[in-house]
């Protein structure tokens, strides 16, 4: 056990120095980092929201939104399907409170033929959902008489919220993501609500403004035929005409054409620029091969005619199309400033939201509250460091030494790897590591006591040494392993600050195993080879 191969003592060695040299890092500010040179080290820890500041955000998902969009997609395939199998409807009507579409047939032959190409629409939910007991199909399809109701199922609508959470949280993420900010939380709880955790963030009012906008975006023909007054003041537009709330500042309303040119799923790129005429920012966009195929032949079409730009269900601008837009791309202009052009152009390339998120909860950390925090965090560590280091070397001496110089490099580690991890640290993140620093020596008392007693017991000054090491190896390993295993599990299931907890913990059990046996066990050979003592200075 106390014999060392060169290439051994050379790896032992080069993990602890470049450990060291990872950590180094976070004992520099960021400024004096990007004047070192490229090759030097430069990642530091990321400071949790608890640490350093930030934003604290609790949205939900608008549920009804979503119902009210589903029931218009159901609507509008119960309509093209009856029309593709040439059966005669009427009454076909949407029940939001119901969650149900209904249709009357006409023709009492064709009643069960519309019943069966109807009950296409419903779709078996996904079976990864048997594990929790939802089993069963999106739509349940009836018919009451020549009455077909196609109504929601709850197991349908669970499996739709959670499909919207999800793609949601992606959106949200990518928004985030043009913030510039270091390891956000993004995550879901319960059945529609979505935790948002930003560190670090300065401009908080941007930050809900840009994740709670939508960003539906839709291109549709302005309707110039019928007066936009007459559907103001009657409240009735014409069929398939919709009346439009504007913040281009020329119009307040437009009488759009309900049917969309071409719908921001379409969009495959939007970015912010300035107009080469008027030096005014704007956002450039470019569809896909099928949007653009769209929008040119709606373009060569209506040449002179204006068009309308819908975010959100307001009209951002309205140009008019002065020639046939065959490239597959454009601008939106709209008097905008700088950031709103950015912001817009971020909205876009996110991609629009399932449904409207509305803050619950909104909590902001000062960044004077995180360096509090921090300095708590410091002195708790100086504390427990002071206090292990004063034990183990008052309590075994020389061997204490040891053990001390090895808890320094298990600390560098721990330090490094979270450095170069870009692990996120948080007050329980401390937390891990102070314990680990207690549970560091743990070890070394094992092996330290296993030595004495075998010194005791009259064995030579190696015989000891090497069993005292070789004995307590399979305990050192049993309490770690279980340990692993318990901090692997709260990693697993638990969230935010438990992971922090989770992920100090598993990197510091596997560093102390390293700095408590194999270090010091090099330290101690070293010694012995050395100095060839007598008897254990124990």
């Amino acid at each position: 056990m106390l014999h060392f191969a060169r290439w051994k003592i050379i790896l032992i060695l080069l993990v602890s120095v470049c450990g060291i040299l990872a950590a180094l890092p976070n004992l520099f500010s960021k400024e004096q980092l990007k004047a070192l040179p490229s090759w030097v080290p430069a990642k530091q820890i990321n400071l949790g929201l608890d640490l350093q500041g930030g934003a604290h955000l609790l949205y939900q998902m608008d549920e009804k939104a979503l119902v009210a969009d589903w029931l218009k997609d159901i609507n509008g395939e119960v309509r093209d399907t009856l029309r593709k199998d040439k059966i005669g409807y009427n009454r076909l009507a949407t029940s939001e409170p119901n969650k149900s579409v209904s249709v009357r047939i006409r023709d009492k032959a064709n009643e069960e033929k519309a019943l069966t190409a109807l009950r296409e629409l419903s779709v078996p939910l996904n079976t990864g959902l048997v594990f929790t007991g939802q089993q069963g199909n999106t739509l349940d399809v009836t018919r009451d008489g020549n009455k077909i109701t196609l109504e929601i199922t709850e197991p349908g609508l669970l499996q739709r919220v959670g499909s919207a959470i999800e793609a949601s949280i992606e959106t949200v993420r990518r928004r985030i993501d043009a913030f510039g900010t270091t390891e956000p939380v993004i995550q879901r709880q319960g059945r529609d609500r979505i935790l948002v955790q930003v560190p670090g963030i300065k401009d908080v009012a941007r930050l809900k403004a840009l994740v709670g906008e939508t960003g539906k975006l839709s291109f549709h023909l302005v309707d110039t035929t019928s007066s936009v007054e007459e559907a103001q003041r009657t409240g009735k537009p014409p069929p398939g005409r919709e009346l439009v709330p504007s913040e281009d500042g020329y119009s307040s309303f437009y009488l759009l054409h309900s049917r969309a040119i071409v719908s921001g799923e379409n969009l495959v790129d939007a970015q912010p620029g300035f107009d080469q005429r008027t030096n005014e920012p704007v956002v450039t966009f470019r569809f896909d091969t099928a949007g653009a195929r769209r929008f040119a032949k709606v373009t060569q079409e209506n040449v002179g005619r204006p068009f309308a730009i819908v975010l959100d269900n307001k009209v951002i601008s309205a140009p008019v199309i002065r020639e046939p837009i065959l490239g597959g791309s454009g601008q939106i202009s709209g008097n905008f400033t700088v950031q709103e052009a950015n912001d817009l152009a971020v909205l876009l390339r996110s991609g629009a939201l399932p449904a409207k998120l509305t803050i619950l909860e909104e909590r902001t950390v000062g960044a004077s509250l995180g360096a509090d925090s921090v300095a708590s965090g410091k002195v708790a560590s100086m504390i427990g460091l002071a206090a292990v280091v004063g034990f183990i070397l008052i309590s075994y001496g020389l061997f204490g030494v040891f053990a001390n110089i090895a808890l320094m490099v298990n600390i560098a580690l721990i330090v490094g790897v979270l450095s170069q991890l870009q692990a996120t640290l948080t007050l329980p993140g401390i937390a891990g590591i102070v314990l680990t620093i207690g549970m560091a020596v743990d070890a070394n008392v094992l092996i330290f006591e296993r030595i004495r007693e075998e010194a005791r017991a009259g064995k030579s000054v190696i015989a000891s040494i090497d069993s005292g090491y070789s004995r307590a190896l399979s305990t050192i390993l049993d309490a770690n392993i279980t340990t692993f295993i318990a901090a692997i599990v709260l990693f697993w299931l638990g969230s935010g600050p438990i992971r922090g907890f989770a992920v100090t913990l598993s990197i510091g059990i596997i560093t102390s195993v390293f700095t408590a046996f194999t270090l010091t066990r090099l330290m101690v050979a070293q010694w012995v080879r050395s100095r060839r003592p007598q008897e254990v200075p124990i």
